[in-house]
């Protein structure tokens, strides 16, 4: 194999497999926010909140894994990704984690009393756990694609210029409000799946309003990205030489996101993915194919997610201060033998933990009935 996988085929084959994790986690993670979102809305009694907590109560620890998974191949594989990102939005990844805090704590403390503005003030809890994530990580993507503003020294060391409101800018909220669509399509498609009746009928109805807005959302954010100033590289850049985020020249340019549909059309697939998936989904709620719909809202989060990478490549975080100090594929990388061991580690560890996680959700099948939370001691 290390014959075979040259230094340029590894930064591919990690940019890809960064791609599969972060789509993972949207995924598989996705479902627990976009759940907590509905929690509020969609149970009218304490009976049917509990219904939905207990749907995503006992996987959401094991979704999280994909999170972990997508920061240690970032801190990994791109170090100078992770430096800048975790770096500048220190603020914006600090709010992401008290909400993702507050999911456990919320979880568990629910049930410690049964006073009914107990209750209601930790199901509120539990929704900001699903919002706060969901709007943040869309605008932390959607700052990616209008660029950061960092630049390294003569040093290389990074400095930013920026603040935790200045992430919040049009285009950017706008990325934020499609993520909290997406998700709350994924939620309401695997409440419909799981929870019992009556819960069932409003998370199809949930879901199918949130897959509109998502196609819609989805739709305005590609048409703002087309007159969007995107990057480009200019003149050679060498593929397989020493990470050196300063030794190529980038220019930032209207359109230059459409660079790599305009080179490989069939590339827009990877959009289409995003629109069918969610007119597949709705479709299959309004059949009460519900099961179907959960992969069809899945298939839409993943193509919209990848939507940002393909529409990025080469570059991963480009700089709006200095872009010919945007960090690429080809020169934000670890090392050669750095990735050619983590790529046998990841080869060995995510069968393991697909296999472990359908071995899961086979033993969890079943809706989720009032009946069945009564009867069971460990129910939330």
């Amino acid at each position: 194999m290390a014959d075979i996988l040259d230094y340029a085929t590894l930064r591919v084959l990690w940019w890809l497999l960064l791609g599969v994790l972060l789509a993972g986690f949207a995924v598989m993670d996705g479902f627990d926010l976009g759940a907590a979102i509905w929690l509020p809305f969609l149970g009218r009694s304490d009976a049917e909140r509990r219904i939905v907590i207990n749907t995503f109560g006992p996987v959401w620890e094991g979704n999280q894994v994909w999170l972990i998974l997508g920061a240690g191949a970032i801190f990994a594989a791109w170090p100078m990704v992770y430096a800048v990102a975790f770096s500048g939005f220190y603020l914006a990844m600090f709010l992401v984690l008290c909400t993702l805090i507050l999911r456990p704590v919320a979880i568990k403390y629910r049930s410690k009393h049964e006073a009914p503005r107990w209750r209601t003030l930790w199901d509120w809890a539990l929704f900001v756990s699903g919002l706060v994530p969901a709007l943040v990580f869309g605008v932390a993507v959607g700052n990616a694609l209008l660029g950061v503003p960092f630049r390294f020294d003569d040093d290389l060391r990074m400095i930013y210029d920026g603040g935790l409101l200045g992430l919040f800018r049009p285009f950017a909220v706008l990325t934020g409000l499609v993520s909290v669509a997406m998700l709350a399509m994924h939620g309401g498609a695997f409440l419909a799946s799981k929870a019992a009746s009556p819960v069932t009928e409003r998370a199809r109805t949930a879901a199918m309003l949130s897959a509109a807005a998502l196609i819609v959302l989805f739709a305005i954010a590609g048409w703002w990205a087309t007159d969007l100033d995107g990057y480009r590289i200019v003149g050679a850049l060498a593929h397989d030489g020493p990470s050196n985020p300063v030794g190529k020249q980038a220019v930032q340019a209207a359109g230059a996101w459409l660079d790599n549909y305009r080179a490989l059309p069939w590339l827009a697939v990877v959009p289409g993915l995003g629109f069918v998936g969610a007119a597949l989904a709705t479709l299959a709620l309004a059949l009460s194919w519900d099961k179907v719909a959960v992969l069809f809202s899945g298939l839409s989060v993943a193509g919209v997610v990848a939507t940002a990478g393909v529409s990025m490549f080469p570059f991963i975080l480009p700089s709006s201060l200095a872009p010919a100090m945007s960090l690429t594929v080809w020169d934000a990388s670890s090392s050669r033998a750095t990735l050619l061991l983590m790529l046998v580690a990841t080869l060995i560890f995510i069968p393991i933990i697909l296999l472990y996680t359908a071995f899961v959700y086979r033993v969890l099948r079943g809706r989720v009935s009032a009946a069945q939370i009564e009867g069971e001691t460990n129910s939330y």
